[in-house]
């Protein structure tokens, strides 16, 4: 099959490229931000302007994969919500267009957002919870929900929503990568949550079964259990900065802490975690790598910074 991929250049991008490539599939790509020396052809463009259209109308994918969103610690800004949703809506309005028989949109788990009264384990029928208090999770939400429109808008469109877990690996890309990545890792004093994190490879093995299965649908995507967050610092060689909430908010963005936005308080106060048991019917799949080895990947590709004696 002939499968577009349009945020080809992130890291679950490169490797579902090398993923579908092996099964023997035909591979291209759209991404802002080009890819040097690619492996597949990759145009180097927004999926929101016409000549991005204009390379739908030309290859005709059979299948297109969105991994073009982007979150809010990675950018701040209604740039963010332009490409979000606008973006979304691309996909979906160019591939029904030009013939694409399904539609994979990858999205995260946050989308059910953390709460005080959240259920433990969120299944694909749960709301997204928090917005109020974390509203710079919209655009997210907006797109996911956006995409789940197309199961009854367009019912001879195959799409796939994954509901994906945070992704660790060498990479160091994503939300959690990048709140891992420096010396110190700011914790909220009394709080100590569950994550939920899967390896980059992993992720880009599930979608490569989503688009094998076909899959019409919402499905939440997971890995290993998930692990307190103080285990995941030490594991990946931080050291845990434990704060009162007011002067967490003061320091953010300073000392080297990442910048978080006030609302992202509550996802390291509470857990999301998803139940991943409606994707593994129908996929049979089983994660390759576990917790420990997407630690240490990650420790390997960023080694914390030497003490100064």
């Amino acid at each position: 099959m002939r499968v577009l991929l349009v945020g080809v250049s992130t890291a679950i991008g490169r490797l579902l490229v090398l993923e579908l490539s092996r099964a023997g599939h035909e591979v291209l790509g759209i991404d802002r931000r080009g890819w040097v020396d690619a492996p597949v052809p990759v145009f180097e463009l927004d999926v929101r302007t016409r000549a991005a259209e204009d390379v739908f109308r030309r290859t005709r994918p059979e299948v297109v994969v969105h991994l073009g969103t982007v979150a809010s610690l990675v950018m701040p800004g209604e740039e963010r919500y332009r490409i979000n949703l606008g973006g979304t809506r691309a996909v979906f309005d160019h591939g029904r267009a030009y013939g694409a028989r399904h539609v994979v949109f990858v999205g995260r788990h946050t989308y059910y957002g953390a709460s005080h009264d959240s259920p433990l384990y969120h299944t694909e029928d749960d709301p997204p919870m928090a917005l109020s208090t974390f509203p710079e999770l919209a655009d997210l939400v907006a797109a996911d929900l956006y995409a789940c429109t197309a199961l009854w808008r367009s019912p001879d469109l195959a799409t796939t929503v994954a509901r994906v877990c945070y992704t660790l690996g060498p990479s160091g890309q994503g939300t959690l990568g990048t709140f891992l990545k420096g010396a110190f890792v700011p914790t909220l004093l009394g709080y100590d949550p569950l994550f939920q994190f899967m390896h980059e490879r992993d992720v880009a093995r599930a979608i490569a079964l989503a688009i094998e299965r076909r899959l019409r649908g919402v499905f939440n995507v997971v890995g290993p259990p998930p692990l307190p967050l103080s285990i995941l610092i030490r594991e990946t060689g931080r050291r845990a900065i434990a704060l009162p909430e007011l002067v967490y908010a003061l320091a953010l963005g300073r000392f080297g802490l990442p910048k978080l936005q006030k609302g992202a308080l509550g996802h390291i106060r509470y857990p999301v975690i998803v139940d991943g048991s409606a994707f593994r019917m129908a996929t049979a799949f089983a994660y390759e790598l576990d917790e420990a080895t997407a630690m240490r990947d990650f420790r390997e590709a960023f080694p914390p910074p030497r003490r100064k004696e």
